[in-house]
């Protein structure tokens, strides 16, 4: 039987999202899966939340009734054997796809986030010029910059629905003024932010340059608040990255918050600063 999950790991929400999305992508009612499983609906319920972790003979069993076969099937039983292990560290390009989903899901479950991006802006926050402009220069196809500009587009909800998540983004300065694309894509990314920066449930504070050693000189971060299990640590780099779930690593990061917030522009002069880049870049053009 499904073991409960006291606390829910990036891989079990990774898990949930893929049964969902397969099942879903199968044409088969939650009703009917269950039936065809011989379980319970609240059983497959859960696993589509993550509340629950299905055994990999159970995940062998919902894909064999979804029909899903090749990589896929093992990818998803990859991750049903390691869902209840809390650390995940993912290496090299192939593992992306995964880490996305896990991105996506504590995206989705969390009550609050906290994004510290030094060199970019965070990608909640992108517009799909600049999420395009990003991909084209890493060397990705059209149709793959395409498909991570959609997603980008579709993660972005999470700060716009009705029951929106609080957001708080701590950018460098850097951000600002790096050209990322054309002038009018990166115009078009500030007056974006200047637009978001407006919600009551995103915070937005630029941390200016030579202020000192701070935490956050180690490298980006995320920190994810749930209501219903602990926090949880991403880092993200170029090919590879990790979620970390560890009581003591989340706390020494929220004083790295903490740390970075005391130095950061208040939310008022951020705005200031933003518009006067955005002035500066329409003079220039």
């Amino acid at each position: 039987m499904p073991a409960d999950t006291i606390r829910v790991t990036p891989r079990a929400r990774a898990l949930a999202a893929a049964i969902r999305s397969t099942r879903e992508n199968s044409g088969i009612s939650g009703r009917e899966l269950s039936k065809r499983l011989g379980l319970s609906h609240g059983t497959v319920s859960h696993w589509e939340t993550g509340r629950r972790i299905p055994t990999p003979e159970d995940v062998a069993s919902f894909l064999a009734v979804a029909g899903v076969t090749g990589k896929e099937r093992q990818r998803l039983l990859d991750l049903a054997r390691h869902a209840s292990e809390p650390n995940w560290l993912t290496v090299g390009m192939p593992g992306i796809p995964q880490q996305l989903a896990g991105a996506v899901e504590c995206e989705r479950s969390a009550s609050a986030i906290v994004e510290w991006a030094p060199m970019a802006v965070p990608g909640l926050l992108q517009t799909a010029g600049y999420s395009r402009a990003v991909s084209a220069a890493g060397g990705l196809t059209s149709d793959e910059t395409e498909r991570r500009a959609t997603v980008r587009a579709g993660r972005r909800e999470i700060i716009l629905r009705d029951d929106p998540v609080r957001f708080t983004a701590l950018i460098g300065e850097h951000s600002l003024s790096d050209r990322i694309g054309t002038p009018p894509v990166m115009l078009d990314q500030l007056h974006f932010l200047l637009e978001l920066a407006e919600r009551d449930n995103v915070t937005i504070q630029v941390v200016p340059p030579r202020v000192g050693w701070h935490p956050g000189l180690a490298g980006p971060f995320v920190l994810y608040d749930f209501p219903d299990s602990p926090a949880v640590v991403h880092f993200e780099h170029y090919s590879s990255g990790a979620f970390v779930p560890d009581d003591d690593d989340v706390q020494a990061y929220r004083q790295a918050v903490s740390r970075i917030r005391e130095l950061a522009l208040s939310p008022a002069d951020t705005i200031d600063l933003i518009t006067e880049s955005a002035s500066e870049l329409e003079r220039s053009a």
